[in-house]
Parts: C-alpha cells; structure tokens; sequence
C-alpha cells in the first residue's frame, strides 16, 4: 500500500509550484501590519526560529483549530507535510521534533528543551501522541509527517500543509501554515499573521521606513527608543513593556553563561566541539592579557556570540533575535555595551533592545528576515544592522548616526547566503555570529565618528537587501544544496 492509498488520506493532494522570484514591490499589507517589540524578541528554543519555533507554533495553533471546532475527540489521524526549505533542512534544523511536540501541545516559550528527548521518544517507540496534550492518536511518523523535498508551496519556502482526519477517514480539517521567520507564522487569513496582531491598534507614531521614523524624530524631538516605546503603550502600559525588555536581557545573558559553562559536543553528527566554554576558561585565567593585547575586548565578543549560538544549536533557551540563527549578535553586542562602555544603566540596556526592535520591524515590513526568503543577509545581516543602530544610540548617537549605523551594518552583508552544512545550524552560522556582532560594533563607531550625513539611505540599502535576496538562486537559500553544504565532505 502506498502512501496515497492509506485510509484517511482520500485523494488529497497540494497544487504546489515554484516560488515567484519577481522583486515586485512590497505588498501594501504587509506595511500596515503593526510589530511590536514583543513580535521581534521571543523566549524560545534552538536550533532554528524558522525551522523550529515557527513549526512548533503552526503545530499547536492547528490543534487550537481543531479544539475550537469542536474536532479533537473526533481526529484519530494527523498528517504534516513540509515543503521547501522546512523539507530540505528540516532534519538538521529539528523540525520534525518541533512537529511532534506543537502537535503535543507544546509551546517554545514554555516547553522546557531538557524533557524533549524523553517525550519524542516515546512517541516514536509507542507510535502514539497526544494531540494537544488530550487526545492520544496513532502517530507513524515515517508516514504522517512527509518531507516532500521535491515540493514548494507558492506563497512562501516554508511551506506546512495540516490535515486532521476521523476514524472513516473524512476530512475534517486541513490547514497551511507558513513560517516567515522569526518565529512568526501565517496562514491565509487576514486575521491569522503573527503571534502578536496589530492590525486594529492605533499608534501615536506609526512608521514604515526609516525615513518616516526620522521625520517623527525630528517633529518630535523623541529618540528611536522613545517612538518605539509610545508605540509600545498602544498595547500595554510602560510597567509592562519594561518588564518584558528586562526578561528579554536577561534571558541573554543567562544564556551567554549558560554557553560560558557547558562543555562537550553539538549534536547533529558534524562533531562540532563547544569552544566557548574554554575561551571563557583561558579569559578569565589570564586577567591580565587586556593590557598586552588592547584587542582582547573582541575576544569577549566573540565568546559571548560563541555561547549563544553553541546553545541555540544544542536545542537550548534563546532569545530569537530576530532569528534564532543570528541569535547571539544582539546578545553579544549588549554585552559588550553593558560591560565595557560607560554610563551603562538599566534603561539604557531597555533603549538598546527598543532601538533595535524598531530597526528590525523596518526590515519585517520592507523586506525579510527568512533566511530560506533571502539568505542570511536576512537573519545575522539584520541582527547586525539591528545591533549597530542600537549600540549607536546607547552611547549618545543622533537619530541620523543611528540609522546610518544599521545602514552601514547592513550594506557590508548584503549578498550573504545561508548555505549551513547538513542542514544544521552550526557551520558557518556559529562563527557568523561572531562576525556579525563584530560589524555591528564597527558600524557603530563609524558612524559615530560622523554626522549622521552618508550617501546610502537605510531604506536603500533594505530595499536592495530585499531585490538581492530575490534574484538568490533557491540553493544558497537554507536547502543545504549549495555552498559550504555540498563543497565541505560532512564528517
């Protein structure tokens, strides 16, 4: 019997094609979509945004489709297919783990990632689940979750399509769901876009380009961080927003010591040894090394991506930032600030994280930040022009010097691919972090040592972000058949 043949399935089958690679203008409707500094930063797990959180999210919002329905009790059969990206690199990325435990009812801000393991095994042992956490089905995995690598759906790489059937095989739901990035998922409808929906929020400062968020700057007398903050208490109140900002960072350096502390190998199968643990070690051995060497400040640097990342790709807790693939960038250069530059205080910690959001929601609208949309120019190349507009603003930039900060940060990325070996979120994007965080400090004492005049405009330089990942070829899009994937013998 084949996998068309099985009771349940029907004659259902997607209509897929390629993508359309046509750099047309940006939809008016993703512009008016409202983001939040809570859309930017989320808590979750590794070792992927797109590829895990995202998966994970859809999972669990189509059991909420099914127990709104009325359907659950109904379903004795779940079936998952995955397309583009998410089916090339899904193995890799933990996608297939990530399916299992949002259909299990689990969410990534709340799951803890030690009892993972334990809770896949035993659904793959008992070929059984618990659909949202209670209702147990079969559950073939080799045949209720398909990796169709030869498929795309149109609107997006990271395609899921969801069906839920009865004991006769009815059809009696049936979902997409695609993951754009960061951890956000949509669907079809209008109303069904990211985690936190903005479409009916009135803000006091709306913008959707950096030259609109300059010309409130300059009306106003207001800071980036202030605009974003206002736009903020159109959701809550400041108490709140700071609150979340204060788990946000700390959640970053915990996970940074987290990172510092733990030692072995990545999992995956590249054998991938942790280095942060004894760069920590030899650091703080050898207190002294600052004064012979003024350039061991990028050493600290470099741990602190090091750590993030190496904890993003074991599985554990971060800081999606935007991404969870270009996670340690922002940690990295906020450690930095906070350790090494003067003045620090705990707002000044909140401004960098709002300064940054508000850069990064400029890209959300105007470009991406997938990088299985537009390489890695959208994950590590946007956390870094995030990183250095706000690290620009902290230490006492003007609106323009912080804009032409991330500018800077993001035209020295432009063209970066996403091309990791074995699908895993290790080579390169561990050191690439490290670099990423680099270029953003630079960028910002470039740009403080200016005006805030400079020839290219952030809007440009995301517009041409955007045309450039469009005209990428699919191979150095996160499928791991070009590049660094299929040039370096996995061992």
């Amino acid at each position: 019997m084949t996998k068309t043949d099985k009771p349940g399935l029907g004659n259902v089958r997607p209509v897929v094609a390629s993508i359309v690679r046509d750099p047309a203008p940006v939809p008016t409707s993703q512009l008016d979509v409202n983001i939040s500094v809570t859309d930017l930063y989320t808590i979750g797990i590794g070792p992927s945004s797109s590829h895990t959180v995202g998966p994970m999210r859809a999972a669990r919002r189509f059991c909420d489709l099914l127990a709104s329905n009325e359907l659950l009790r109904r379903c004795k059969r779940v079936i998952v297919e995955l397309y583009g990206s998410l089916a090339l690199t899904g193995h890799g990325h933990a996608t297939d783990i990530a399916i299992l435990m949002g259909l299990s009812g689990e969410s990534p801000s709340k799951i803890d990632p030690d009892t993972i393991d334990q809770k896949v095994e035993d659904i793959r042992t008992n070929n059984r689940l618990n659909l949202a956490g209670k209702h147990r089905i079969i559950f073939y995995e080799d045949d209720h979750l398909l990796f169709l690598k030869d498929k795309i759906l149109e609107e997006h790489s990271n395609g899921m399509r969801f069906f839920a059937y009865s004991e006769d095989g009815e059809l009696l739901a049936e979902k997409d769901y695609f993951s754009v990035g960061g951890g956000y998922v949509v669907s079809h409808d209008e109303g069904d876009r990211a985690e936190s929906r903005g479409h009916n929020i009135q803000l006091p400062y709306p913008f959707t380009s950096a030259a609109e968020l300059l010309k409130i700057g300059k009306e106003t007398g207001l800071t980036i961080a202030e605009i974003m903050r206002a736009n903020e208490s159109a959701w809550r109140d400041n108490q709140e927003t700071d609150t979340f900002l204060d788990q946000v960072s700390n959640a970053m350096i915990e996970c940074i010591q987290r990172g510092c502390e733990t030692q072995g190998v990545l999992p995956g199968g590249l054998d991938v040894k942790r280095r942060a643990s004894s760069l920590y070690k030899e650091l703080m051995a050898n207190p002294e090394r600052a004064s012979r060497d003024p350039l061991t400040v990028l050493d600290w640097v470099n741990l602190y991506a090091l750590a993030v990342n190496e904890e993003n790709a074991a599985g554990g807790r971060v800081v999606t930032a935007p991404t969870n693939g270009a996670a340690g960038v922002i940690p990295a250069v906020l450690k930095y600030y906070q350790r090494f530059c003067p003045g620090v205080t705990t707002e000044g910690t909140r401004n960098f994280l709002l300064t940054a959001a508000a850069i990064g929601s400029i890209y959300k609208k105007r470009a991406s930040i997938s990088a299985a949309e537009v390489g890695c120019q959208g994950e590590v190349g946007v956390a870094c022009s995030m990183a250095a507009g706000a690290l620009t603003a902290v230490l006492g930039g003007s609106n323009e010097q912080v804009e032409n900060a991330a500018e800077i940060g993001m035209e020295h990325n432009l063209g970066l691919t996403c091309d990791p070996i074995g699908g895993l979120v290790q080579i390169p994007c561990i050191e690439r972090n490290t670099m990423g965080a680099m270029k953003a400090i630079n960028a910002a004492r470039l740009a403080l040592a200016g005006d805030g005049t400079h020839v290219v405009s952030l809007d440009e330089v995301i517009e041409t972000m955007r045309q450039t990942g469009m005209d990428m070829l699919s191979k150095y899009k996160e499928t791991s058949q070009g590049g660094l994937a299929v040039n370096v013998v996995e061992c």
